[in-house]
């Protein structure tokens, strides 16, 4: 079995968050690969399904985000996995909207969803999906960036990225990561390094109205956005009147 665990914070208060982007992935999993639901186990919702002819558990930790090491920890200790059968999505604010860097192992930089796990398993020797949120360009901007919702302007991006990692899971299940990297990429059609991004050059500022992501990414989706369908559904709920 492979544990899948997207990262992000409980209630209806933070579901648009940029902190959140780990749930709205492990979500479009489940609906694109038609896991028969969720349930609640762990202190976390669970769905089990299979992926590429691998059983595949995805948990959502109902704990918060800096304890979401207990809840992972539970599964994990239940169902007798190592370090190696676990995958963790999170939100990455040194890498450029819609990029996806998948790693084996490291620090956790400062992100405290990470450090928890880190604790609870005893070990840093798991994966972990990187899905780039963008920097503020300065640390005092951190929190509000990483707690405040996607803009409307940010669909154009998020909804192709969503449907990407979703849709070529069967890559990642198999552990063929360089695979899965390159798929989402290709999908995705690439983005502009965002301003304050370790190796990031200077940007301009974004016209009034846009978001810092909108400013980092390239002007046009390189996917066509539906509208219609179950996750432009998604979306919509998610976004609601926000700006």
């Amino acid at each position: 079995m492979l544990l899948i665990a997207g990262l992000g914070n409980p209630g209806p208060k933070y579901a648009g968050n940029r902190h959140n982007i780990g749930f709205m992935a492990v979500d479009e999993i489940a609906r694109q690969n038609n896991f028969p639901g969720w349930s609640k186990k762990f202190s976390a919702e669970i769905a089990e399904g299979v992926i590429g002819g691998e059983k595949v558990l995805l948990v959502k930790p109902q704990t918060f985000m800096n304890e979401s090491g207990r809840s992972v920890g539970e599964a994990v200790r239940f169902y007798k996995l190592e370090p190696k059968d676990v995958v963790v999505i999170h939100d990455e604010l040194d890498l450029a909207p819609a990029k996806l860097r998948v790693k084996t192992g490291g620090g956790h930089g400062g992100h405290n969803g990470l450090k928890s796990i880190d604790a609870h398993l005893g070990s840093k020797d798991y994966r972990r999906v990187r899905l780039g949120i963008g920097h503020p360009g300065a640390k005092e901007k951190v929190n509000p960036h990483v707690l405040g919702d996607f803009a409307k302007v940010d669909r154009e991006w998020l909804e192709p990225f969503l449907d990407a990692i979703a849709r070529n899971a069967d890559s990642l299940v198999k552990g063929e990561d360089a695979l899965y990297m390159n798929k989402v990429s290709v999908a995705t059609g690439g983005r502009e390094e965002p301003a304050g991004a370790k190796g990031a050059t200077a940007a301009k500022p974004a016209p009034k109205g846009q978001s810092h992501i909108h400013q980092a990414r390239s002007p046009k989706p390189t996917i066509k956005v539906p509208e219609k369908g179950p996750m432009a559904e998604m979306l919509r709920r998610m976004f609601g009147g926000k700006e």
